[in-house]
Parts: C-alpha cells; sequence; structure tokens
C-alpha cells in the first residue's frame, strides 16, 4: 500500500511538471542572436532554435565509447569542437567558426583514419553519427551563407 502511494505521487509529480519548449541545444533561448558583434559583418541565425544545432547537440551527448582509446580521444576533441562550433555561430564569431571548422576537419580525418581498427559494427556505428555530423553542419552551414 505504502509502495501504490509512493508511485501515485511521483506519478503526480512527474505529469504536473511541464517545460514550455524543449530546448535540445547548448545555447540558452535568452542569448540573442548574433551576440555583441556588428549584425552586417557577424552571423544571422538563431541556434537556439535550429533545429540541426539541436541534432548536433544529440549526438554529442550520445556518442558511444569505443574499444580503441585514441579514437575515443579523438571524439572528445571532435564533441569540444563542435560545442565551440555552435558558440562561434550564436555569437557571430566568424574567425571562431572558421577555425572550429578547420578542427572539426582534422578530427573528421583522424578519425577516418582510425576507423580501420574498429569492428564492422562499431565502424557503422561511428559512420551514422559521422554522417549525421557532417549534414547538420552543412545545412547550418548553408543557412549561414544564405542569409549573409
Amino acid at each position: 500500500m505504502k509502495r501504490l502511494c509512493i508511485l501515485g505521487i511521483v506519478y503526480i509529480f512527474m505529469t504536473s511538471c511541464a517545460t514550455e519548449k524543449l530546448n535540445l541545444s547548448p545555447i540558452s533561448s535568452n542569448v540573442s542572436s548574433g551576440g555583441d558583434s556588428d549584425t552586417s559583418k557577424g552571423i544571422t541565425i538563431n541556434i537556439s532554435e535550429n533545429i540541426n544545432a539541436s541534432e548536433i547537440t544529440k549526438l554529442i551527448s550520445s556518442f558511444p565509447k569505443f574499444s580503441n582509446s585514441a579514437l575515443n580521444d579523438e571524439i572528445v576533441s571532435l564533441k569540444y569542437t563542435l560545442q565551440n562550433y555552435l558558440y562561434a555561430i550564436e555569437a557571430g564569431n566568424i574567425s571562431g567558426k572558421s577555425k572550429t571548422l578547420k578542427s572539426m576537419e582534422k578530427s573528421y580525418k583522424n578519425m577516418q583514419k582510425l576507423r580501420k581498427y574498429l569492428k564492422k559494427d562499431d565502424d557503422e556505428v561511428l559512420n551514422r553519427y559521422l554522417v549525421r555530423i557532417k549534414t547538420n553542419i552543412s545545412v547550418i552551414e548553408n543557412a549561414v551563407n544564405t542569409k549573409k
């Protein structure tokens, strides 16, 4: 009886707590697009509401660990670079965006070299993640370039 009462309280608590809007982006929604930079020269895309940025954030948080420690180190580097990329886009920092893109490219190439040491299943998982990351970055880059 006591267990049923506790489960009922937990159920009521869980159903009564609601969020206004799900925000999967690492950047808060109260940060305005463009930041303090000059908007005529900066990037004018709202990353906090961009579905591709949310997808990248989700991929960062769910990236699996592999048996290859060198690959895991490169994944950590890629995750850090992806977060910095999203922050640079939100802040309108064009030079920071360019640096992070170069760093992502370097990590991507290193990961491609390390893939040959993985099992087939792990290689397929890694490939799915890398393709989704590249696709989302391409969409964001196209949106940034068309807004200039």
